[in-house]
């Protein structure tokens, strides 16, 4: 290279071949100045060098270091690149003389710049042979591709009637593969299960991005599976509110179908009220009370405004989970139905859990929203009492929860009602109101029972909860009190195939469809 001269400074970039340490030679010598008498003789030249951001040379005089002027001085330097550029600057930091001989005449002064790698450079055969093969892999893999996309248009064959079945609905939720789902669920490790239902596994995963998610994987054996799948993802989907559990997307591939929901870290209220010791959470009474209102918040929104008016089929503490923070969010929408303002009621094959199925819709078919407001009223009586409905029998005359509500307020003594666990330490008028809300809720009247904005409003104090005078049995009248006894009591005991099981699998977490047509199909 010629000689650079600068009035200020001067930057070299060189595009190295590889990472590493490369030796850096500096080529100096002074020819503008001279030693003669003249007036180029009186000036001086004094400029800094950088490599690679590094400072290596300060204060450098070229005429000093070569011990006179038109000769050489070669300084080495060691560089480490790291990004494939070696950077190399000249910086004139104001010292020395400035007009002298004349202006501009004073900056940084280079000679020559060598560079040479302290390694040997890459061979070039085995180069090209990295070549050949990632063209040979990037042609395999093209093919593949295309062999896939036909595939998946349905050219070659092979899939399955039930993944093209729900691939041309309108979805309109996010999808995941499942590879994604596999490797979210470390390939649905048993140590990541959190649940199992009706229509199948509930499984913990971890996205790629750290977002923990709640995988529900349906059973292909499930005859109702593609109809529940799609329900669940239409319902959600158009359901926003933050008492109600939110769908990140599902997967469809072959026969596997799975839904992704947010992960609730405390699952379920049915756990955290009534599960094994391990799970059991301890709620203290404004807790409670929180968890009661958050729910009727969320059914409120179902039911009066959101867009779509939605029966939810299911409402129980299993399906009611807990965040973090133990906020309630509604969850399990897969028997859930719209309610069609122009209509009545929806006349419905029975399809729910037994013990929170109202007496209307359990008997004859009869579907509104109040269904919904009963297995509520349900709900709450098993806040308040930290207990299962269908599993508290206090002696052989009553058989549920609620059976026993109805005679302590007969008795005017509903403050036996409250878990034994709060103990003293609860707000005495906010547990009563809880109770006379459930009851009011669970009035075996459809038309007596309150909307779910009505029960927002009592349950935090600002209205008043208003009172129906009721029979002890549940029903009115003891033989539909005896009949749904003796029904409750065949369906338990009945044989059940493997299939059976998955749907049916004790009491209250048993979620039971049947027909509608009269209380003998149940």
């Amino acid at each position: 290279m010629d000689a650079r001269l600068s009035p200020l400074s001067l930057t070299y970039y060189a595009r190295c071949l590889a990472k590493g340490n490369y030796t850096v030679k500096l080529h100096f010598a002074e020819i503008i100045f001279r030693d003669n008498r003249s007036f180029f003789s009186v000036g001086r030249r004094i400029f800094d060098v950088y490599i690679q951001e590094e400072l290596v040379l300060k204060d450098f005089d070229i005429e000093k270091e070569a011990q006179g002027v038109d000769k050489a001085v070669v300084r080495n330097f060691t560089a480490v690149v790291k990004n494939k550029i070696l950077e190399i600057r000249f910086y004139w930091a104001g010292k020395g003389t400035k007009d002298v001989p004349k202006r501009g005449t004073y900056g940084p002064l280079i000679s020559a710049i060598s560079i040479k790698s302290d390694f040997d450079p890459p061979d070039d055969r085995k180069k090209k042979i990295l070549i050949t093969v990632a063209a040979v892999l990037s042609v395999s893999s093209l093919i593949v591709l295309i062999l896939g996309i036909l595939w998946w248009k349905g050219c070659l064959g092979g899939r399955t009637s039930r993944e093209q079945e729900l691939r041309g609905l309108d979805l309109q939720t996010g999808f995941f593969t499942y590879r994604q789902i596999k490797a979210a669920t470390d390939n649905f490790d048993a140590a990541n299960k959190i649940g199992e239902g009706g229509f199948g596994s509930v499984y913990k995963g971890i996205l790629l991005d750290g977002t923990a998610i709640a995988v529900k994987k349906l059973s292909s054996r499930s005859k109702q599976g593609n109809r529940e799948f799609v329900t669940e993802i239409g319902m959600i989907s158009a359901l926003q509110h933050p008492n109600l559990v939110k769908l990140y997307g599902c997967c469809i591939e072959g026969n596997q179908l799975f839904l992704v929901y947010e992960y609730m870290e405390n699952n379920s209220l049915a756990r955290a009220l009534f599960g094994s010791d391990e799970h059991r959470l301890t709620f203290d009474w404004p807790m409670r009370q929180k968890i009661c209102v958050g729910i009727a918040r969320g059914m409120a929104f179902m039911h009066e405004e959101s867009t779509l008016k939605i029966v939810h089929r299911d409402i129980k503490s299993t399906n009611v989970l807990l965040d973090r923070d133990l906020n309630p969010k509604i969850s399990d929408f897969g028997l859930a139905k719209l309610d069609e303002e122009e209509n009545t009621h929806i006349s419905t094959r029975v399809a729910g859990t037994i013990g929170y199925m109202a007496p209307e819709y359990a008997l004859w078919g009869y579907l509104t929203y109040k269904a919904d407001v009963y297995s509520f009223g349900i709900v709450a009586l098993e806040i308040v009492a930290g207990m299962n409905n269908m599993k508290y029998r206090p002696n052989e005359n009553y058989f549920c929860l609620l059976d026993w509500a109805l005679v302590l307020q007969q008795r005017g003594n509903l403050m036996e009602l409250v878990d034994p666990k709060l103990g003293s330490e609860f707000n005495k008028e906010e547990a009563i109101r809880m109770i006379k809300v459930a009851l009011l809720c669970t009035n075996p009247s459809p038309a007596l029972r309150p909307k779910m904005s009505a029960v927002v409003s009592m349950l935090e104090g600002r209205t008043a909860v208003h009172e129906n005078g009721m029979d002890p049995s549940i029903y009115g009248d003891e033989l539909r009190l005896s009949a749904l006894k003796d029904q409750y009591g065949q369906i338990l005991q009945l044989p059940m195939s493997p299939n059976e099981t998955d749907s049916l699998i004790h009491s209250s977490n048993a979620t039971w469809i049947g027909s509608s047509t009269s209380a003998q199909d149940l």
